[in-house]
């Protein structure tokens, strides 16, 4: 799918919908720009749009079309030949979190910034688009006078929709918790390292994300407009503090992790010590009976007239003893 739109530099959406063959002429008009949307496209569709409209860099269609597991951006500047006219090509991800799944689904979103074009690229649908478009359809948000400001907008509600899912993961991470102290099993352990390595790959996007953004709080390209470098630096500060919940949640869970180990560890401690405690009391009831139990002839005691019963007594009174003394210590 192909969504088309054309804004006026007063701010204003002059269509959209439009064939691909009307974009020439808005380009060419010094007073529009254009946003062209490409959901789930076709290889024809990234043909047509990438190839034969813009004439974007072969390397940068080929980083498009392709999975990257790490944020980016680069400058892409005409040279002699070039048919294309200078861009930035930024790749950025969308993330989702799953509680029932406990895994974060990451999707790419990639830019096409020009001075007169925004392209963006992505292979699912992305609430950040949808409600972009959402807006400017019923007016809701104000129409910006340049690509580079839509697509500040738009990376502003891609960060925006990363605390969803950061919250589920807050949840998760309070569970655990409570979790590795009352029930230290294998589960409790499997679902711990589960939701770690979640937050690790939470980390690999938004480190590399920041660092992508902060170019652009530098004023580091010069298709970014001066007055919109605040805008960008307020983007990087929030994406700084995803990054910096997500540490937070890394050391949450090594903490966890520690209790649950701690745990299982005081678990095992109890067991042994029971196992040691039967082992002890039925001590002297296995030495007497195994000693009483030998059933030589010679020995007197096995003539004895009372012989079972006094062995029998000796091992319980022995018995009893030994429970006394360690319930009286506390060992019970």
């Amino acid at each position: 799918m192909i969504r088309t739109f054309a804004f006026t530099n007063a701010s204003h959406l002059q269509g959209r919908d439009f064939a691909l063959a009307q974009v020439p002429g808005f380009l060419a008009d010094p007073n529009v720009f254009v946003w062209l949307d490409l959901e789930k496209p076709t290889a024809e569709d990234t043909r047509l749009v990438l190839e034969q409209l813009f004439h974007f860099h072969p390397l940068s269609i080929e980083d498009c079309v392709m999975v990257n597991s790490s944020p980016k951006v680069e400058e892409y500047i005409p040279r002699e030949g070039d048919a294309f006219a200078p861009y930035l090509f930024l790749v950025m991800h969308a993330v989702d979190y799953s509680r029932a799944n406990e895994q974060f689904a990451t999707s790419e979103l990639n830019f096409f910034l020009g001075k007169k074009f925004l392209v963006t690229y992505h292979d699912v649908p992305l609430r950040s688009i949808t409600t972009a478009v959402e807006r400017i359809t019923k007016g809701t948000m104000p129409v910006t006078r340049a690509p580079d400001r839509l697509a500040q907008t738009l990376l502003d509600l891609l960060v925006a929709n990363y605390t969803p899912a950061l919250d589920e993961l807050a949840q998760d991470v309070d569970g655990l918790e409570q979790l590795a102290l009352r029930q230290p099993t294998p589960a409790t352990l499997n679902q711990i390292l589960q939701v770690k390595k979640e937050v690790l790959h939470l980390r690999q996007i938004t480190g590399p994300q920041c660092a992508v953004i902060a170019r652009f709080a530098a004023g580091e390209f010069s298709l970014i407009r001066p007055h919109l470098v605040p805008y960008y630096r307020n983007l990087h500060d929030a994406c700084q503090r995803i990054n910096d919940q997500a540490h937070g949640y890394t050391d949450a869970l090594t903490g966890i992790l520690q209790v649950y180990l701690n745990m299982s560890s005081n678990q095992t401690g109890e067991v042994v010590k029971v196992l040691t405690l039967i082992t002890v009391i039925t001590t002297p009831l296995m030495m007497i009976g195994t000693w009483y139990g030998m059933n030589f002839k010679d020995m007197p005691e096995v003539t004895w007239a009372h012989g079972y019963i006094y062995a029998a007594t000796a091992m319980l009174v022995s018995t009893g003893a030994t429970y006394l003394y360690f319930k009286k210590r506390k060992w019970f």
